[in-house]
């Protein structure tokens, strides 16, 4: 398998770095310098100070040194303090005695700013200073935010010294206004000001003094509360977020590591072979009490200890172990020379226990108790430890793994089964009996809009976008939905080359968290109706009910999934019971049912550095297991089980060789694409040096996927499974996830299409693998080589609530259905997809040349979609009961090969959402050649 890149190629980025004095906050430092990076200041936010003293006053009558300085606001209005290195100072507050160390020096990858600092040492001096009695009061309380560890915050200001960088800081203000996970400023806050926008003026006067800075890193590894406030500043600012931690405990461990519910701790593993120095200041869970204060977690002995705790005390879920919940806080110490050239000691005397109610207990220092030392020499052991040795996960998983290694068998055509083309079970009729019956067809909320250009060619791209999203606006208007209505879109532009145009006039139209999921493709000069440059297609539901749409909008830098910045989520999901005629019937069945999940077309970046695989890697299926990945991993993250179907884009094939060989190499990319799904739904799971089962799935096997989305604060508080430690021990989260879940597909019913006379499970399982198509596009975003879309993902749900009805055949039609029950019995709401997919050899009279360039006219061939609709329609009536005038179902995508397209746009117009291909194909080990797939959605209840 070819190596992950660890490292960004383009020059590296300036990174203000957020800091907590936590464990978490530095080791994303480390990465970023890993990542080939530089980190020009460190920003802290910390509980407001009582009124300061001037400089040269120190606590109980002892002076300062004269070399420790810190300076005045560099904003008078905002209250921002800067602490230079290079003024030593060597006690926490200023107390202490000092050693000159002369002039700072600028390390490689630990910049201060080029000319600023000699400036910011001539501003008026002034320090933050409290007597005894001030200073004991304020160390007695801890704010307990949310967002901000301020537990040890007097020991902060040594970190300038201590790492050679400008250290910026400024009192919180406000408290957490908003409660919800996600976080949009837009949205007014309940009371004072919330306390995430103390970050804005803290990062504009770290702008204004190092102009360079482009970036900002934090410690997020598990909490979406802390993630989005800091992805929200960040954009506002112009600063790319960074979270290399992002999801690290769900990431792939090394082979020495033993896995399973201890991969999580292998995160403190890895700050400790970094020489990272991490102490526990406090503990807030029944698993830890006082004892563990001062413990050491980056090192065996202080791991295995919390991990023996946790687990005898029920709360060993994913991220306690690491304290993501809440459970300890730690201060760090000391780390590898390029970062930490002092190390900060705190001796036992100037550490006193406090102790809060429920188990809390935290450490207070002693006013000046804490000071630096010098740091071993050159040449010892604990000196050569560098950020070389921060470990950068594996770039995929062990399933990805095993399905490159799939991929790289000689003979393409050996499928891992049979596809029912080649089985013989093909049906020529569609079955009318032992189908479950589902009730009857409801009028559906979940509507296609379709906009394009239909007035002639407009004067400029820009002026066509801010049209279509003007169209956009008026009917939202008109049927009274806010902009969070809308669930997907896809955007299919005629150059690719228009993105960066239209990307910040689509955005325009979203200010809310989480904006649509979305595709975007370019189909060329000859694809697009008329004179269109753009159109846009959208997914809406226009009765959800507040709170029941949820999102995913990961906007940081990290190893876990490509980075979306911009506006588009990668998954919005809603509940299946949302689609109810009645408020009764969403209400009865929209809370533990199964949830529909729209994610965004995935393409092949490296997440850490949103740059595409490098050359050595760039063959098509690497980019296609490793965008593939990407599905799987978000897919995941919000807890889907079963794909409904998906599709593959391409982009063009060049013809070098003739229309022919271009035909037949996108064939051959058509089958790649196909077996890689396959192989990624059949894979049966791996364990550490052992060879995988693969060729036994009659014997289940017992891994679970790792469970990627864990507990954060904001659930310990706002979400009722994990009001107590131990509850979520009870839920599906602590229980692991699997992707594909086979529990959740009712295999009694749905294998009556699938291969009756196979022997294995496995054999009626790969039949069961949703269906895929391949199509062939111009262009795919930053020259990607694929991009996978799952038209529908299932999220949770009971068990046997999916059926699959696929492979029947109508002729030159082939009709492929996804149940999805609101439970086993379909007693409340049930939706249903209907593909139907049209062979183009139906369409012999348009030659090979005709379907091929889309700049032949096609005048002779006559087209409709009267019989697909018809197919639809009778295919959706067998499952329940369908008056005569019910309407067609609703088309959700309408696929269609370039020659068919060009004869049937009149026809078709702009209100059905198109997607014109240069060529269509479904990802079978055939490799066929399709002239339509239509996808539409119906809505059943009982």
């Amino acid at each position: 398998m070819p190596a992950p890149a660890a490292a960004a190629k383009e020059e590296g980025l300036s990174v203000i770095a957020l800091v907590s004095g936590g464990k978490d906050s530095f080791f994303s430092i480390l990465h970023c310098l890993a990542n080939g990076h530089r980190v020009v200041a460190l920003a802290n936010l910390h509980p407001p100070q009582p009124s300061p003293r001037a400089l040269g006053t120190g606590v109980a009558g002892t002076s300062c040194s004269s070399s420790a300085q810190a300076l005045d606001p560099v904003d008078e209005v905002t209250g921002v303090t800067v602490v230079l290195p290079g003024e030593n100072v060597s006690r926490a507050q200023g107390h202490g005695h000092g050693h000159d160390q002369g002039e700072g020096q600028s390390q490689p990858g630990l910049v201060v700013g080029e000319g600023r600092e000699e400036a910011l040492r001539d501003s008026p001096a002034g320090t933050i200073l409290h007597d005894e009695g001030e200073q004991g009061q304020a160390e007695e309380e801890d704010l307990n935010s949310f967002m901000y560890q301020t537990v040890g915050h007097q020991v902060i200001p040594l970190y300038a010294e201590a790492t050679g960088l400008p250290l910026y800081r400024k009192a919180i203000v406000g408290d957490a206004g908003k409660h919800g996970k996600d976080y949009s400023h837009h949205s007014p806050s309940e009371g004072p000001s919330d306390e995430t926008e103390s970050m804005i003026p803290l990062l504009r006067a770290i702008k204004a003094a190092h102009p360079e800075a482009n970036a900002i890193c934090a410690g997020a590894i598990l909490s979406t509360y802390q993630r989005t406030r800091v992805e929200s500043v960040a954009t506002r600012l112009g600063l790319v977020p960074l979270a290399y931690l992002w999801k690290f405990p769900t990431l792939p461990v090394p082979m020495s590591s033993s896995g399973g519910a201890e991969s999580d701790a292998q995160l403190l593993d890895d700050m400790a072979a970094v020489g990272l120095e991490a102490r526990i200041i406090k503990v807030a869970s029944g698993g830890l009490d006082d004892s563990f204060l001062w413990t050491n977690v980056a090192n065996a002995a202080g791991k295995d200890r919390i991990a023996r705790s946790m687990r005898r005390y029920g709360t060993a879920e994913k991220g306690a172990v690491i304290g993501e919940g809440g459970e300890f806080e730690t201060l760090v110490l000391d780390g590898p020379s390029e970062l930490f050239k002092k190390r900060i000691v705190i001796d036992e005397q100037d550490r006193k226990v406090v102790y809060e109610g429920g188990g809390t207990a935290w450490l207070s220092f002693r006013t000046g108790g804490a000071h630096l030392v010098d740091k071993a020499r050159k040449g010892d052991r604990d000196h050569d430890i560098s950020v070389n040795h921060v470990r950068i996960p594996d770039l995929l998983d062990d399933r990805f793994v095993s399905v490159i290694g799939t991929l790289s068998e000689e003979n393409l055509d050996e499928a891992l089964t049979k596809d029912w083309q080649k089985s013989g079970d093909a049906k020529e009729h569609l079955l009318q009996e032992n189908l479950p019956h589902l009730g009857s067809l409801q009028k559906s909320p979940f509507q296609q809009w379709s906009f394009a250009n239909a007035n002639g060619a407009a004067a400029s791209i820009t002026e066509e976008t801010s049209s279509l999203i003007a169209q956009i606006r008026q009917r939202l208007d008109q049927h009274n939905l806010a902009p969070t209505a809308i669930i997907n879109s896809t955007i299919v532009l005629r150059r690719m080359a228009d993105f960066p145009t239209i990307n910040g006039i689509y955005g325009s139209l979203f200010d809310a968290p989480n904006p649509p999921s979305r595709v975007t493709i370019s189909c060329g000069d000859s694809l697009l109706p008329l004179e269109a440059n753009i159109s846009i297609s959208l997914s809406v539901h226009t009765a959800l009910q507040p709170g029941q749409r949820q999102g995913l909008h990961v906007q940081s830098r990290s190893y876990w999934a490509p980075a979306n910045i911009g506006p588009y989520s990668q998954a919005i999901s809603f509940p299946l019971g949302s689609l109810g005629s009645s408020r009764r019937e969403q209400s009865s069945s929209s809370g533990n049912g199964p949830r529909l999940v729209s994610i965004a077309g995935q393409i092949p970046l490296v997440p850490a550095t949103m740059d595409l695989p490098p050359a050595s890697t760039d063959e098509l299926g690497y980019q296609l297991v490793l965008s593939l990945q990407h599905l799987w991993r978000i897919g995941l993250d919000v807890d889907v089980r079963w794909w409904t179907s998906g599709v593959v884009y391409f982009p063009r094939q060049e013809q070098k060789e003739g229309i022919e060989q271009a035909s037949s190499s996108m064939r051959l990319r058509a089958q790649l694409a196909g077996k890689t799904w396959e192989a990624a739904h059949m894979w049966s799971g791996t364990k550490r040096n052992k060879e995988s089962n693969d060729n036994d799935l009659d014997q289940e096997s017992d891994d679970d996927e790792e469970d990627d989305t864990g507990p954060d604060l904001w659930d310990r508080r706002f979400n009722t499974q994990y009001m107590s430690f131990a509850a979520a021990g009870d839920g599906e989260k602590a229980k692991g996830q699997k992707l594909p879940d086979w529990a959740v597909l009712d295999e009694d019913e749905s294998k009556i299409l699938a291969l009756q006379n196979g022997s294995s499970k496995k054999a009626r399982r790969a039949v069961m693998v949703p269906p895929l198509f391949a199509a062939e596009v111009e262009e795919l975003p930053r020259g990607a080589g694929a991009e996978w879309h799952a038209h529908l993902g299932v999220a949770g749900g009971d068990e046997d609530t999916v059926v699959v009805l696929k492979g029947e055949r109508r002729g030159k039609f082939a009709v492929y259905q996804t149940i999805v029950r609101s439970d086993a019995m379909g007693t409340g709401m049930n939706m249903v997809q209907t593909i139907v997919a049209e062979d183009l050899s139906s369409h012999q009279a348009l030659s090979l040349e005709a379907r091929t360039d889309a700049s032949l006219s096609i005048s002779s061939a006559k087209f409709s979609f009267e019989e697909q609709d018809g197919l639809a329609r009778e295919a959706v009536a067998r499952l329940g009961n369908v008056g005569k005038d019910e309407p067609l179902p609703v088309i959700v995508v309408r696929y269609l090969d370039v020659g068919v397209y060009q004869d049937a746009q009149q026809d078709a117009g702009s209100t059905i959402p198109i997607v014109p291909c240069r060529s269509l194909w479904n990802g079978t080990v055939i490799g066929e050649r399709l002239a339509s797939v239509t996808v539409y959605q119906s809505v059943f209840g009982k």
